[in-house]
């Protein structure tokens, strides 16, 4: 059985990079009917936020990705780490570690003067002597001084480090007894019987250490899928202005759950040339060996374009629902399908739909000054005066194509062209040029209020 899990530290927000990495683990158990774990990392109690690890509850909510039993909390697993810290010191494979954070200075600047990689020198790896007064050790693990350690990752391949270059004897447990990340990491995974770790490779450097706590505790090492970073256009680091926010500031833009989950499977890995992808086709087709192994690049044009797909294809009741969490309520109005149907054909992001609806629905109380006169010329009130009355003789005015009708009347008795009463007509219900089209609009707020529009509109003097 496949099981990954999620473990995020709640000392900030969780961002897209993370939230790819929860997605990707997920897609993978669940394609193989396996389980997935989320793991709140909160050891580092200076840190830790509650407010962040509510958000990261909250994002896997809006989000729709569920996760396997119940949530775990390092925080509450204290006992657990003593227990195995005390057997690696019984059975001789950490030791206590008197250094002062004096010596540890002096030490690094000795090898910074002598252009040597700063590290722990071992002194106390097999000291048998009287302990130092007034000095709280820290624990060290054994670490090899020799030899190679491989990590064998889904999606690099087999990365060899050699144990001289990359270990000393890191710290497993600090002087106030608190257990360090990589040590708890690894504890945890076995534990939960973690066995397909997928994380960013900037964990890479992290993992020979985590693969010397699993052999020293006779844990069963998992498999690793190590995914290279996101990065913006100009191939650097995402920052804020990129993306690199907020999950949950992605719901307030007005994105769609289904969009940017669809966005963020992308971002690194593919199948053939398809770009969208339901839920299911993503739990289906996924497999993290298919990883580009080069970094991806975060593009806004690309969640838009996405987002516009959803938002088109998604049904009108659940898309007023959506938009109420915008502060715009359309469960009462009676031309609600007409007004979506074709306010979602033009929008990127639900929250762009807001201003372009009030604006259909709310009278204008002022008018685009340069575009009413280029619109009113001598005649335009005339051929209004036409529209308004034959619209005010119509009895049966419901859809677009019934106000449509009325219009080409106008434009066939008069003998005119449609711009002739469309600019004027656009700039009266409107206020402005552009927008849906006029028998959508004229639809949507019916004949009293389309006629009411018509009269404050030629009734005014710019």
């Amino acid at each position: 059985m496949v099981v990954t899990r999620f473990a995020p530290s709640p000392t900030g927000y969780l961002h897209i990079g993370g939230l790819r990495t929860a997605l990707f683990s997920y897609l993978w158990a669940r394609k193989n009917g396996g389980k997935f774990f989320l793991r709140i990392e909160d050891t580092d109690k200076a840190r830790n936020s509650e407010e962040a690890a509510q958000a990261i509850l909250d994002a896997f909510a809006w989000l729709g990705l569920e996760h396997d039993g119940e949530i775990e909390y390092q925080s509450k697993r204290d006992d657990i780490y003593a227990k195995y810290i005390k057997q690696l010191l019984d059975e001789g494979k950490a030791y206590k570690c008197y250094m002062s954070k004096e010596e540890l200075e002096t030490l690094r600047e000795t090898q910074m003067a002598n252009k040597q990689r700063a590290m722990y020198d071992g002194r106390y790896r097999d000291f048998t002597g009287t302990a130092p007064e007034g000095v709280s050790p820290v624990i060290r693990i054994k670490a090899p001084q020799s030899g190679e350690i491989v990590v064998r990752d889904g999606v690099k391949g087999d990365i060899v480090f050699k144990a001289e270059d990359i270990l000393d004897d890191f710290i497993i447990a600090r002087a106030d007894g608190s257990p360090t990340y990589n040590f708890v990491v690894a504890i945890d995974d076995a534990l939960m019987g973690i066995n397909q770790v997928i994380r960013g490779d900037d964990h890479l450097s992290n993992t020979p250490k985590q693969i010397v706590v699993y052999e020293a505790l006779g844990f069963e090492i998992p498999s690793f899928y190590h995914v290279p970073m996101i990065h913006n256009s100009e191939g650097k680091k995402l920052s804020k202005r990129d993306g690199a926010t907020d999950v949950m500031a992605y719901k307030e833009m007005g994105y769609t759950p289904e969009a940017l989950l669809n966005f963020l499977v992308r971002l690194g890995w593919s199948h053939g040339d398809q770009e969208i992808f339901s839920m299911d086709e993503m739990r289906e087709l996924f497999n993290p060996k298919d990883i580009n192994k080069s970094a991806s690049i975060y593009n806004t044009e690309k969640l838009d374009w996405l987002n516009g797909h959803y938002i088109k294809n998604t049904p009108n009741d659940k898309l007023a629902e959506l938009l109420e969490s915008y502060g715009l309520v359309l469960s009462s109005h009676d031309k609600k399908e007409i007004l979506l149907d074709a306010i979602k054909e033009r929008a990127k992001t639900l929250k762009d739909m807001v201003p372009m609806i009030q604006e259909i629905l709310e009278t204008p109380t002022s008018y685009d000054e340069k575009a009413y006169k280029k619109a009113y010329k001598d005649d335009t009130k005339t051929i209004l005066e036409n529209f308004r009355e034959k619209l005010t003789l119509k009895d049966e005015l419901h859809l677009p194509s019934d106000y449509h009708h009325v219009m080409e009347e106008v434009i066939n008795e008069m003998e005119i062209g449609f711009g002739k009463i469309g600019q004027p007509l656009r700039i009266a219900l409107l206020g402005k040029m552009g927008g849906p089209g006029l028998d959508v609009v004229m639809a949507v707020i019916g004949k009293d209020e389309t006629l009411k529009r018509i009269d404050n509109a030629t009734g005014i003097e710019l």
